[in-house]
């Protein structure tokens, strides 16, 4: 479909006829309200009146016959019509039987170049007719002077077309020269195109191709033996191919700025200068539990080195039922290996204040050698069992 663009009247040619038409054709379903234009021996319809590319056409070179339609219509004040084409036949529903008659007068005016008798119309409409079938046949008698008609051309253009004068071409593909050396711009009269090239031998050499739009559609290359092509793609087309390559498009792709950037002012003195855009945060996922919900970002507390090792397991299998990560497994960590516990130091009790401060200087060995009394209890004692370690000895020896 073509892209709908502002309609501008002063840019399309005069038509003969146009206004609301329900259309249906052999290969439509439904019947769709167009707005339809009458150039030359064309229809042309478009989705709205305001619009300015058509959505189709349809030549009447092949015109069979115009008849009414009698077949019942929920809206009384509808008239139909067929317009029995060689390829088949095409229903149409005007707004009222008067704008029918005047629809069937002007497509057979503009196809037969005659005006029919056989419609109910007003002197002062067949006079119209009459100067319909005079401006068509001045038309077809001269059709280099004609306006285009309102074609999607200007909206379905090859990629090496620009709007760019004879000089201006010329210096471009000059320029341009490993980028291709063929390119489609505009006629001298607006209403044209034409095809420019350069090629090398013994320096540059230009040619310049004027294209004509053909009457009942479609366009060729104003030469001696003229080439006729449907679209102006398979005008590009045909000269790459039939110059085997020799000829090709000129294509200049855009430049693309590769950072965002915009402009900011300052505050404060009003300055304004170009800020780079910041570059975004990468998006942080949070591991799902395996209910659902979100679990928390804080690190779990960790065991004490202390505790028994059997509590240590059970702390682990209940984080592990409960925080299950689910796009990733947890990685075990390294199992620690414990120690047992060391005993607490032993707290010396508080020392007696001592009641005289010689006799707490002297040593405890000291006083009890100094005691005669004690000596003669230690050293029989001794004695007796230091004879009854060595004999214990001796019997282990034999």
């Amino acid at each position: 479909m073509a892209k709908r663009t502002g309609r501008k009247k002063s840019q399309l040619p005069d038509f003969y006829y146009e206004g609301y038409l329900e259309k249906r054709s052999f290969r439509d379903k439904t019947s769709r309200k167009l707005w339809t234009c009458l150039s030359g021996n064309t229809l042309f319809f478009f989705n709205e009146k305001r619009d300015n590319d058509y959505l189709e056409k349809l030549e009447l070179y092949g015109l069979i016959s115009v008849t009414d339609d009698s077949s019942p219509d929920p809206n009384l004040d509808a008239a139909r019509f067929n317009v029995q084409m060689t390829n088949g036949n095409i229903k149409f529903t005007a707004p009222s039987a008067e704008s029918r008659e005047l629809w069937k007068g002007f497509i057979y005016s503009v196809a037969e170049l005659q005006v029919p008798s056989s419609l109910n119309l007003l002197p002062g409409q067949f006079h119209i007719l009459k100067e319909t079938v005079q401006k068509e046949k001045e038309r077809l008698a001269n059709p280099l002077t004609e306006q285009s008609p309102p074609t999607t051309v200007r909206t379905d253009m090859p990629a090496c077309y620009y709007k760019v004068p004879r000089l201006e071409a010329e210096l471009l593909l000059e320029r341009e020269a490993n980028k291709g050396n063929l390119l489609l711009r505009d006629g001298k009269d607006g209403r044209s195109f034409a095809i420019t090239t350069k090629q090398d031998l013994d320096g540059s050499i230009f040619r310049h191709y004027r294209i004509l739009t053909k009457p009942q559609g479609g366009f060729y290359i104003d030469v001696d033996k003229p080439v006729h092509f449907d679209t102006l793609h398979d005008l590009v087309n045909y000269m790459v191919e039939k110059t085997k390559g020799s000829l090709t498009p000129l294509i200049i792709e855009g430049q693309y700025d590769k950072n965002i950037s915009f402009i900011s002012s300052d505050n404060e003195n009003g300055e304004r200068t170009q800020q780079p855009l910041a570059d975004p945060a990468p998006a942080r996922e949070a591991p799902m539990s395996v209910t659902g919900k979100m679990t928390s970002d804080e690190p779990e507390p960790a065991a004490e080195e202390n505790s028994p090792a059997i509590n240590r397991e059970e702390k682990k299998e209940d984080e592990t039922h409960h925080y299950i990560s689910v796009q990733t497994p947890p990685t075990p960590e390294p199992r620690k290996i414990l120690m047992p516990p060391s005993p607490a130091p032993r707290k010396t009790p508080p020392s007696k204040p001592a009641t005289n401060s010689a006799s707490s200087n002297i040593p405890v060995k000291s006083k009890i050698l100094s005691n005669p009394e004690m000596k003669k209890q230690i050293l029989p004692a001794a004695l007796s069992e230091l004879k009854l370690k060595l004999g214990q000895k001796v019997k282990i020896q034999d």
